[in-house]
C-alpha cells in the first residue's frame, strides 16, 4: 500500500508554500494550480529525463510544457550550464508569467531556481527533487545558486518555490552513493535540532539503507519539519538559519579542493560533520562518547570520515577563509553545544581548530 500524503508548510507569510510528501505523486498529483501563466518550462538533467520527465509534464495538465535537459553531475553547475536554461526559455520566447520546474537533485534545483529568480527580474518556480538530499535539503528554503572555481554556491539569490512535491517512488532509481550522501543530511537535522530524531535515526539506519517505504517517508517529513521552521524563523540566514549548514565548511573547502563533483555534497558534509564534532570535543562542549556516536552513525550511513588522501590544513584553512558565514574576515563555524544542540560562533581556539585540522588530514 502507498504511503499516506503528506503536507508541510513553509510559513513566509504571502510566500508560503506547501512540501508535499508521498509515494506514486508524480504525474498524478496537479501542480497547474501552482503555475499560474499558460507556460511551464522544466529544466532536468540527462540522466533524470529518460526516468521521469514524462510523468513530470503530466503533472500540468492544460499547460504547454516545454523543457530544457542538462548534463548530470556538480561539475556543471556554473554559468555556462545556466545559460543552457536561459538560452531555452528565451528561444522559446517564455514571458513573465512562465514557470520554471526543477525535475531533479540539487544541482538541478539550484539552478533552475537561480534562472527562476534571474530570468525577466524573477519567474516562478516549482521543486520536484528526485534525490534524498534534495528531498531533505535543498529543495526547501529557496537558496538558489552557481560554484565558482574559488568557493562553493558563492554566486545566487534567495527564491521561493510555489510549491515542493516530493515522490518517494523516485529514491528506488537512485544510486547507493547518491542515497548515503542523502541521510548525511538527514542525520545532520538530529545533531542540530532534534536530539529524539537522531535516537530515532540511530534506532532505524539500517532500515533507511535498506530504501524501507514507511522509514524513509518518515525521515523526510521530518527532517523537511525541522527545516521548515528554521526557514520560517530566519529566511535569509541572518542568524538562525546558519545552523544548517554543520560541517559544510569543512565540506564545502573539500568539494572545492577536489574539483567539484568528485566527492558528492553529502560525503563531503559527513566528514565536516565529524571534524566539526571533533572541534566541539577539543572547545569542551562534547564528550568523547557524543563524537563516538556521531561517528558511528555516519559509517553505519556508509559515509567517509576522513577527507581526500592529500588535503592538508593549510587547504582547508585557506579554502574556508572564503566561507559565506565569516564576518569581518572572522572564521565563523557551526559547532554542537551537545547532541541535537548547535551553535554558530567564532568562538573557538585557533590551536584546537589546528589540532582538529592536523588530526584528520594524513
Amino acid at each position: 500500500m502507498p504511503e499516506a500524503r503528506r503536507e508541510l508548510r513553509v510559513d513566509l507569510g504571502e510566500r508560503s508554500y506547501p512540501i508535499v510528501i508521498g509515494q506514486g505523486l508524480l504525474g498524478k498529483e496537479d501542480l497547474a494550480s501552482f503555475a499560474p501563466g499558460d507556460r511551464v518550462l522544466i529544466v532536468t538533467n540527462a540522466s533524470v529525463a529518460p526516468l521521469y520527465l514524462e510523468r513530470a509534464q503530466a503533472s500540468f495538465p492544460g499547460k504547454q510544457v516545454d523543457s530544457v535537459i542538462l548534463p548530470d553531475g556538480e561539475r556543471y553547475k556554473n554559468w555556462e550550464t545556466l545559460n543552457l536554461i536561459f538560452d531555452a526559455l528565451l528561444e522559446k520566447k517564455h514571458t513573465r508569467k512562465t514557470t520554471l520546474v526543477a525535475l531533479g537533485g540539487g544541482v538541478v534545483g539550484d539552478m533552475a531556481g537561480f534562472a527562476a529568480a534571474t530570468y525577466q527580474r524573477g519567474v516562478n518556480f516549482i521543486q520536484i527533487p528526485t534525490t534524498l538530499l534534495s528531498q531533505v535539503d535543498s529543495s526547501v528554503g529557496g537558496k538558489t545558486g552557481i560554484n565558482h572555481p574559488l568557493g562553493k554556491n558563492m554566486i545566487g539569490a534567495f527564491h521561493q518555490p510555489q510549491a515542493v512535491l516530493i515522490d518517494t517512488d523516485t529514491l528506488s532509481t537512485l544510486p547507493s552513493s547518491e542515497m548515503s550522501a542523502g541521510l548525511a543530511e538527514v542525520i545532520k537535522y538530529g545533531l542540530i535540532r532534534d536530539i529524539e530524531f537522531l535516537k530515532w535515526l540511530e534506532t532505524n539506519i539500517d532500515r533507511l539503507n535498506d530504501r524501507d517505504s514507511r522509514v524513509l517517508s518518515e525521515a523526510i517529513f521530518r527532517s523537511c519539519a525541522c527545516k521548515a521552521d528554521v526557514v520560517a524563523v530566519d529566511e535569509r540566514e541572518g542568524g538562525l538559519r546558519a545552523i544548517l549548514n554543520l560541517g559544510h565548511t569543512f565540506g564545502h573547502a573539500i568539494e572545492t579542493h577536489t574539483g567539484y563533483g568528485s566527492w558528492l555534497h553529502g560525503e563531503a558534509v559527513s566528514t565536516g560533520m565529524l571534524m566539526a564534532a571533533d572541534l566541539s570535543r577539543r572547545s569542551g562542549s562534547l564528550a568523547d562518547a557524543d563524537v563516538e556516536r556521531v561517528q558511528v552513525l555516519l559509517e553505519r550511513a556508509r559515509l567517509p570520515l576522513v577527507p581526500p588522501a592529500g588535503m592538508t590544513p593549510q587547504h582547508f584553512m585557506t579554502l574556508m577563509a572564503v566561507d559565506k558565514k565569516n564576518v569581518d574576515g572572522s572564521l565563523r563555524l557551526v559547532l554542537l553545544e551537545s547532541l541535537g544542540k548547535a551553535v554558530v560562533t567564532s568562538s573557538f581556539r585557533n590551536e584546537d581548530l589546528h589540532d582538529t585540522l592536523a588530526h584528520f588530514c594524513h
